[in-house]
């Protein structure tokens, strides 16, 4: 979709980001492309595309270059030069690829069989990275990247074809009932799950919904209806009210706390016509 005139100043507002971590395109010199959060490479075109700039703008295609410069051939993404490759890397980069029109791109088809190759036993998908220490909880998938995960997929031939994909699924509408922290990374589904973020950033109620309403394993469950019905009691008018985001994006008029969104309020229609009402 066309930017429009209301949102140039927030696409000028993220382009002066773009030299913070000390290189272009908002990468580091040594192309670490998800450091300065909320400004990090990942995020950054994430804003740019749900604002409306077209993934075939000269500035978004090279930053596709850059991150598919991170794609190993084994279907993994590595987003930092040294260190492990953690699922939730991958997950972020094919996840910001789709979006930007790469779901058939050779190596994205490649990535698809790697997750899926790398899935917990769960359904989700977990790193062996504890930084909050290790307990029964630990023992779960990360819900955040599973999530992220399927947000990939579903732009994919695998959409409602995989039973690896249900059981992601499952994973996820049986987190709405047990609701604490589990996952290595500790996601939860309190307070601030329950406050509808946008841009999707992070893991709560408006992100769960709209990414689970392309599944019709999630579809008619009564997990995922409740969820449904708690997201539309915090709307207003028929709008999505942003009830948080992040402070460096408090300025940004597409995202305004405590305002309704007009961008927002199209993903929410378009959960609407995931479930096959108007």
């Amino acid at each position: 979709m066309a930017i429009e005139k209301k949102y140039i100043s927030d696409i000028e507002a993220i382009l002066s980001h773009r030299y913070d971590n000390g290189a272009d395109y908002w990468t580091t010199p040594d192309k670490r492309l998800i450091k300065g959060s909320p400004f990090s490479m990942l995020d950054s075109i994430s804003y740019l595309l749900e604002l409306g700039m077209e993934p075939t703008e000269p500035l978004l295609k090279e930053c596709a270059n850059i991150i598919f410069s991170a794609w190993r051939e084994n279907g993994s993404f590595k987003l930092y030069p040294q260190g492990s490759i953690y699922p939730c890397h991958t997950a972020n980069a094919v996840n910001v690829l789709c979006h930007m029109g790469y779901a058939f791109d050779a190596r994205v088809q490649k990535t698809y069989p790697y997750l899926l190759n790398t899935q917990y036993t769960d359904g989700g998908w977990r790193c062996n990275k504890f930084s909050f220490g290790r307990g029964p909880e630990t023992e779960y998938s990360n819900p955040f990247p599973t999530l992220t995960v399927l947000n990939a997929f579903r732009f994919s031939d695998y959409l409602n074809k995989e039973p690896a994909l249900d059981r992601a699924v499952d994973f996820l509408l049986e987190h709405w009932i047990i609701r604490k922290p589990i996952g290595p990374c500790h996601y939860g589904m309190g307070t601030l799950f329950m406050q509808v973020e946008y841009p999707f950033r992070n893991y709560n109620l408006f992100v769960y919904v709209y990414v689970l309403s392309f599944y019709n394993r999630a579809k008619a469950d009564k997990r995922f209806l409740e969820a449904f019905e708690a997201l539309e009691s915090k709307m207003a008018d028929g709008q999505i009210v942003v009830e948080r985001v992040v402070p460096k994006l408090a300025k940004f008029s597409f995202c305004k706390k405590g305002e309704p969104s007009a961008l927002a309020t199209i993903r929410y229609h378009e959960i609407l016509k995931n479930l096959g009402e108007k």
